[in-house]
């Protein structure tokens, strides 16, 4: 009953979120545009999918996602587990960045995979693939994009754990990607720019604010408010690099074999 009380509350709230948009929808195609809706009942039928999905998404992440997070980050930070049981308690009491080794790798794998299992940036690849004529591989973007997610939450756990202020990342990291845009091909510019944003979206957003929450809250020394939030912004900045990085390496590779090509 607790299950099913949850899932209509969360169903309410879903629909008065999702409402405004549809007011905006049907008020322009209606009052501006003057023109029916074709296929009103498959639109119709398809709101109400959207509605359901919604709830049962929302409901999932309240009863699985956020707790997996935390209970990871708690686990993954236990100094029985980092330093065994033969640990003094003086070295628990003074645990180094370096102790965490096994929380940079579960970030690691844990960025990629959900940013492989992203839908939003699935629907970018294809759409980029079918752009650019087959020039911007489906699999090479996804796979810069989540290297790139999974490099910034490695240094975002890091500042998490040992403290330094989350300004000098990013303004350190918007510098290099002002730099990279530069030099970059200026087809992937705007894409590498979306990257970024699609990251943020609804697979990956979940568990990386669980575990940074999870993890300020079990780190000696940290505050979920001050130190818990942050690895988002390291999830949308850094695909922008990757990206751009793997395109100016396809781009030398290309340059070097028509070099060689015309050395022959």
């Amino acid at each position: 009953m607790n299950l099913l009380h949850g899932l209509l509350h969360t169903t309410a709230v879903t629909l008065f979120d999702v409402l405004p948009i549809a007011l905006v929808i049907f008020g322009f195609q209606f009052l501006v545009l003057r023109r029916p809706i074709p296929n009103l009942k498959k639109m119709l039928l398809g709101f109400v999918y959207v509605l359901v999905g919604l709830a049962f998404f929302l409901e999932g992440l309240e009863l699985a996602l956020f707790p997996l997070g935390k209970a990871m980050a708690a686990q993954l930070t236990d100094p029985d587990f980092l330093l065994g049981l033969s640990a003094t308690a003086e070295h628990i009491e003074n645990l180094h960045w370096s102790d965490y080794h096994w929380v940079y790798l579960f970030a690691f794998a844990i960025g990629f995979a959900t940013t492989i299992a992203e839908p939003a940036l699935l629907a970018v690849a294809i759409k980029a693939n079918e752009v650019s004529g087959g020039a911007i591989g489906v699999w090479g973007l996804r796979s810069a994009v989540a290297l790139g997610v999974a490099i910034g939450l490695v240094l975002g756990t890091w500042r998490i754990i040992s403290g330094y202020p989350i300004h000098w990342f990013i303004i350190g990291g918007y510098v290099v990607v002002v730099i990279q845009t530069i030099f970059a091909p200026r087809l992937i510019v705007p894409l590498a720019y979306d990257s970024g944003g699609v990251t943020t979206s609804t697979v990956t957003v979940p568990l990386v604010a669980a575990l940074g929450l999870g993890l300020a809250g079990t780190v000696p020394g940290r505050s979920p408010m001050l130190d818990g939030f942050g690895l988002i912004a390291f999830a949308s900045l850094f695909p922008m690099m990757t990206v751009m990085a793997h395109a100016q390496i396809a781009q030398w590779r290309l340059n070097r074999r028509r070099i060689t090509a015309t050395e022959q």
